[in-house]
């Protein structure tokens, strides 16, 4: 058993993976914003570069999942806040660790976005980043964890494509029209969409916790699974159809901006130092994942 703290607790990854720990019989400190205001909570200010560790004494793990949503339209305001809300919170927990001692180990959340669109070049973690904006984001992010790993501190980056569930996540803007049988694939659907089941994810960041793993560390499915094979699949699962004609990347635009060429990128990415430390997922191909799927969708149902 071991104590974590973990920011980010309240969103979808962090909430989930919270209970996955407490389940497992850890003891784990939440990071809230302001004064701490439950036994279980630390407080902490980003923007100052503060946190409250004498809460954190007895600490093993710092579990970094704070960042603004990606997934909106980037105006040049939208843009600094997506960048200082990652940047931010990364030094301030780095250097937490730093002060904590060398033997408390920081795992910090990253993106499938480093690599760029890269089409069909298979993407290990030892692959060259990107050029685009999102990719020098992913790198100014992964670069404020430097003082942690240059004081000793063991630093993990979990490079996460797209997070699947039913419940939210990536697939949020599109459950309602697989549900009503009107989706359809996004831009060229050909390009390669980088996923991992919400499972899957809380179980890769615990195994990065518990193993000597240092760097960064894909966490994808293996499977190289394009954004048509991803959608369709789902839909089947869900008894529904999809439309025959493809979301173009200008009409995305629209709604979401630059952005909407983020959604278009391909990237198939490989986690290679996950497979040869010897995790296993849960949800490796579409048809795991698909049923998933329906068993979550019977269980919240009922």
């Amino acid at each position: 058993m071991a104590t974590i703290a973990v920011s980010g607790a309240s969103g979808l990854i962090g909430a989930a993976l919270v209970r996955h720990l407490r389940d497992r019989g850890d003891t784990v400190l939440r990071l809230v914003r302001g004064a701490a205001v439950q036994p279980d909570e630390v407080g902490w200010n980003p923007a100052k570069d503060e946190i409250h560790l004498e809460p954190c004494a007895e600490v093993d793990a710092l579990v970094n999942l704070s960042g603004a949503p990606i997934n909106r339209h980037w105006t040049a305001w939208r843009k600094r806040q997506i960048l200082l809300s990652r940047v931010r919170s990364t030094r301030t927990l780095a250097r937490a660790a730093t002060e904590l001692g060398p033997h408390v180990v920081l795992v910090n959340a990253s993106a499938v976005g480093y690599y760029g669109d890269r089409g069909r070049e298979r993407l290990t973690e030892a692959s060259a980043p990107g050029a685009d904006w999102l990719a020098d984001l992913v790198q100014q992010w992964e670069q404020a964890t430097s003082e942690a790993s240059t004081a000793g501190n063991r630093v993990a980056l979990a490079r996460t494509g797209l997070v699947m569930t039913p419940n939210g996540g990536a697939l949020a803007p599109l459950m309602p029209l697989l549900k009503l049988g009107v989706a359809s694939p996004l831009g060229p659907g050909n390009q390669i969409w980088p996923w991992i089941s919400l499972p899957d994810e809380v179980r890769a960041l615990s195994w990065l916790i518990d193993h000597p793993i240092v760097g960064p560390v894909n966490l994808a499915s293996p499977a190289t699974t394009t954004n048509a094979e991803l959608i369709r699949a789902l839909a089947h699962a869900m008894g529904r159809t999809t439309l025959p004609i493809a979301v173009p990347v200008w009409a995305m635009r629209l709604v979401v901006g630059e952005f909407a060429a983020r959604v278009a990128d391909s990237q198939d990415q490989l986690p290679q130092v996950l497979l040869d430390s010897g995790f296993e997922f849960e949800q490796p191909t579409l048809d795991e994942l698909t049923a998933w799927f329906v068993a979550k969708e019977d269980q919240d149902g009922r």
